[in-house]
């Protein structure tokens, strides 16, 4: 090895340090959380240059030549080859016969190489190539090196598809007599560009640029193609602008063959105090219902000075028929409600305040009616909570809020109404126990728009409640299947009594019965909301099992039963619901087991024990033994109501010959050449017809990977749509046709992308 071309000092074999050495400043080493990608240029002039070889001879500080395994390396630039020639006064390599040059992990293979080191100008000769961020291969006539971040590589094949041998030819391959590299940007400038796949030209194109990593960059985005039952043949070309670091947009012109031109747009911005989003889309003269169409959402969130924030949420569509046509269009669109909502919150030292003005877009459907919610305008909302010394606990809510709706609609008056929630509790807890007892107070005044049926204008109503919440923890070490576990017993009572007010002149603005189930089952009120307040007289008694790991804390198994006794009826109810007679109420019976990483199983049963029927139940499993393979199943009955059985996955198709593929690790796929089966099937069985659809396939080649999935999806109690989406993804370099990788995650539980980059690249993983 020849050193010392840069200023190397070294300490002699059982000596002190030289006297220049020693005054040289110590090394401290700091505590980092990544590790520097770049050298920075002030420290790139001052680095060293090393030099080996089988042979070495020259002048030195002028010119040194190795012969045989000759390696220049100097910093994270390496050069390899069978002879080299280093001119110290230029800087300038020259290497020929097998030369490899490695820069930040990007390859560069050729039978010639004249470079400048430091400011890395010079040309390569016939090179073959591959990129570090996007695993890119390519070769070349000649690759001109303008600077250390661009490049200039001329009579180019380009691609991201292994090289297999000398008479290399991929899967698919862009061909252009120029491109030009910057890697500063991480874009690349093809011309006389044509893009082939099984050597078929697919995509011939003049000029373009297409990224050499994931950073964003302005132009065009690759075009959307559908075939829907609705819009017909749809052709949507997004274009992409990168405005700043912290503002983009996107702008989506589209062309259905059934409907028109529409043109979407959406944009983005983030700040250090407020960031959001603005997406909408206008279609003029739509064919489907002879006129304008569009749509607007737009989303803000802002931190205010002294702990306050402002959040703002707008959605508005043109037509009552918008989330029937556009089903797959904005997401916040899709919905029959709409909110306009804006908030203004503060919080500090246990208070916290909101006002908000909440204004609601009703999508009527002549088949379907629903009745409005109410808007509210405005709402001041203000909440002290406090959990005080030795288990004390004291919390009050306030809050003033205006309802407004179509009272020919709701069938009621408007109101202003002003609510009082007081509590307090006091815990005793052990280490096997608890018990905790409480008092509230809910009090509301009302003033109407318009007499009710009494003739008067005012209501209030003021209701106290107490209930004392108990329970036991008993646990042991045991086994069970040959498993090492800690079971637990735990015994839990639950007393409530809230005396009678009675409450059933006063209308409903936003209140609602709760879904009965184990959280509902332990509360003092079955109602949400604060215009009804049931009079209570009741206990709740649960039992509840689990089996944890005692190693990790891990829930294997967990089985629960609770039932309510009633002592008396209960009379408080919500319009048009009788009272409550019933002394036992349904029994709930609860349970997951999670006893493996692969296998997942959930159940729950509302069983009324005076019919012995089920009223509602509930059944799911997953099975996931490994990336990529995931099934999901469930089952849903609400009796005299819907029957649903539910399944989706993600499979490998190849499995069935017993190719169980490779381990590649998250985001890698398990190899080339392999097929999957995804799909989700959403069945009625009162009805016995599929309500949702998605049936597709998807081939992993390696360097690309093609989608084609049908999806069918219920709009309405006799409409649907259909579309058939098909993709092909060059890895790493673009995707063409319909996108159906957003509709696969929203629908399939644990579904996997085969190519998604979890952690960038470094180019220490290239390293030389």
């Amino acid at each position: 090895a020849f050193g010392g071309l840069g200023g190397v000092a070294a300490a002699g074999e059982g000596g002190a340090a030289p006297a220049a050495a020693a005054a040289l400043p110590s090394v401290v080493l700091r505590p980092s959380l990544r590790l520097d990608e770049r050298i920075p240029t002030e420290a790139r002039r001052e680095l060293p240059t090393f030099l080996f070889g089988d042979a070495l001879h020259g002048q030195t500080d002028r010119e040194t030549v190795l012969e045989g395994d000759a390696v220049l390396r100097r910093g994270d630039t390496v050069i390899r080859a069978d002879r080299l020639r280093y001119d110290s006064p230029s800087d300038t390599a020259r290497a020929e016969g097998h030369v490899r040059l490695n820069r930040a992990g990007n390859l560069y293979t050729g039978p010639e190489l004249q470079l400048q080191v430091e400011t890395f100008e010079g040309f390569f000769t016939q090179p073959t190539f591959s990129f570090l961020k996007n695993g890119g291969y390519g070769e070349a006539a000649r690759a001109d090196f303008i600077d250390d971040q661009h490049t200039v590589v001329h009579d180019v094949r380009y691609s991201s598809c292994r090289r297999t041998g000398p008479e290399w030819m991929p899967d698919w391959v862009l061909r252009a007599a120029r491109v030009e590299i910057d890697n500063e940007q991480d874009v690349g400038v093809a011309q006389g560009a044509v893009l082939a796949f099984k050597d078929v030209p697919i995509l011939p194109i003049p000029a373009f640029s297409f990224p050499l990593s994931d950073r964003r960059k302005s132009g065009f985005l690759p075009p959307t193609l559908d075939l829907d039952s609705v819009g017909g043949f749809t052709y949507s070309q997004p274009y992409y602008l990168n405005l700043a670091p912290n503002f983009d947009a996107t702008l989506t012109p589209t062309l259905m063959t059934r409907r028109g031109v529409a043109l979407g747009g959406e944009f983005r911005y983030l700040q250090p105090t407020y960031l959001g989003q603005v997406v909408g889309n206008f279609m003029p003269s739509d064919r489907l219902r002879d006129r304008d169409r569009w749509g607007l959402s737009a989303q803000h969130q802002q931190a205010l000075p002294l702990g306050g924030g402002l959040a703002l949420n707008f959605n508005r569509v043109s037509d009552a028929n918008y989330w029937r046509d556009f089903t797959r269009g904005i997401a916040p669109l899709t919905q029959r409600l709409l909110p306009g909502d804006a908030r203004l919150a503060w919080s500090g030292n246990g208070w916290d305040a909101q006002l908000r003005t909440l204004k609601w877009q009703t999508l009527q459907d002549v088949a379907a009616p629903i009745v409005p919610p109410y808007d509210r305008l405005p709402q001041l909302a203000v909440r002290y909570g406090v959990a005080a010394p030795r288990g004390w606990q004291y919390g009050i809510d306030l809050d003033q809020t205006r309802f407004r709706a179509d009272a020919l609609l709701t069938g009621q008056p408007n109101a202003q109404r002003s609510v009082l929630n007081a509590r307090a509790s006091y815990t005793w807890a052990t280490p096997g126990s608890f018990l905790t007892p409480a008092l509230r107070l809910s009090a509301a005044r009302y003033a109407f728009d318009a007499p009710l049926a009494n003739g008067s204008s005012r209501a209030s109503r003021s209701v106290p409640s107490f209930s004392l919440d108990g329970g036991l923890v008993f646990e042991r070490d045991t086994t069970y299947f040959g498993r090492a576990v800690r079971q637990t017993l735990e015994p839990r009572a639950f007393y409530t009594y809230t005396p009678y007010r009675d409450q059933s002149r006063i209308p409903i603005y936003d209140t609602a019965a709760k879904d009965f189930n184990f959280d509902s089952i332990f509360s003092d009120n079955p109602y949400v909301g604060n215009d009804r307040v049931a009079d209570n007289n009741l206990l709740t008694l649960g039992l509840t099992s689990r089996l944890f790991d005692p190693a990790t804390g891990g829930e294997a198994v967990r089985l629960g039963v609770a039932q309510r006794f009633r002592f008396t009826d209960q009379r408080v109810t919500l319009p048009g619901v009788a009272p409550v007679s019933e002394r036992l109420s349904d029994m709930l019976f609860g349970g997951s087991v999670n006893w493996s990483a692969s296998w997942r199983a959930d159940a729950s049963l509302q069983f009324n024990p005076k019919t012995g029927r089920s009223l509602r139940t509930t059944l799911g499993g997953r099975y996931s033994p490994g990336p990529y393979r995931v099934v999901n199943a469930s089952y849903r009955l609400q009796n005299g109501v819907s029957e649903l059985l539910d399944v989706g996955w993600q499979w490998p198709i190849n499995d069935l010959w017993g190719d169980r593929g490779l381990d590649l690790g998250a985001g890698r796929g398990q190899g080339p050449g392999r097929w999957y089966s995804v799909g989700r099937l959403n069945y009625s069985l009162m009805d016995r017809k599929l309500v949702d659809t998605i049936l597709g396939v998807e081939y992993d080649a390696g360097c690309w990977i093609g989608r084609i999935v049908f999806d069918r999806l219920q709009s309405g109690a006799a409409t649907s749509s259909s579309r058939i989406m098909f993709q092909l993804e060059f890895v790493g370099f673009s995707r063409l046709g319909s996108n159906p990788l957003k509709t696969l995650r929203d629908n399939i539980p644990r579904y996997q992308y085969l190519r998604e980059q979890t952690l960038p690249p470094s180019r220490f993983s290239n390293y030389d």
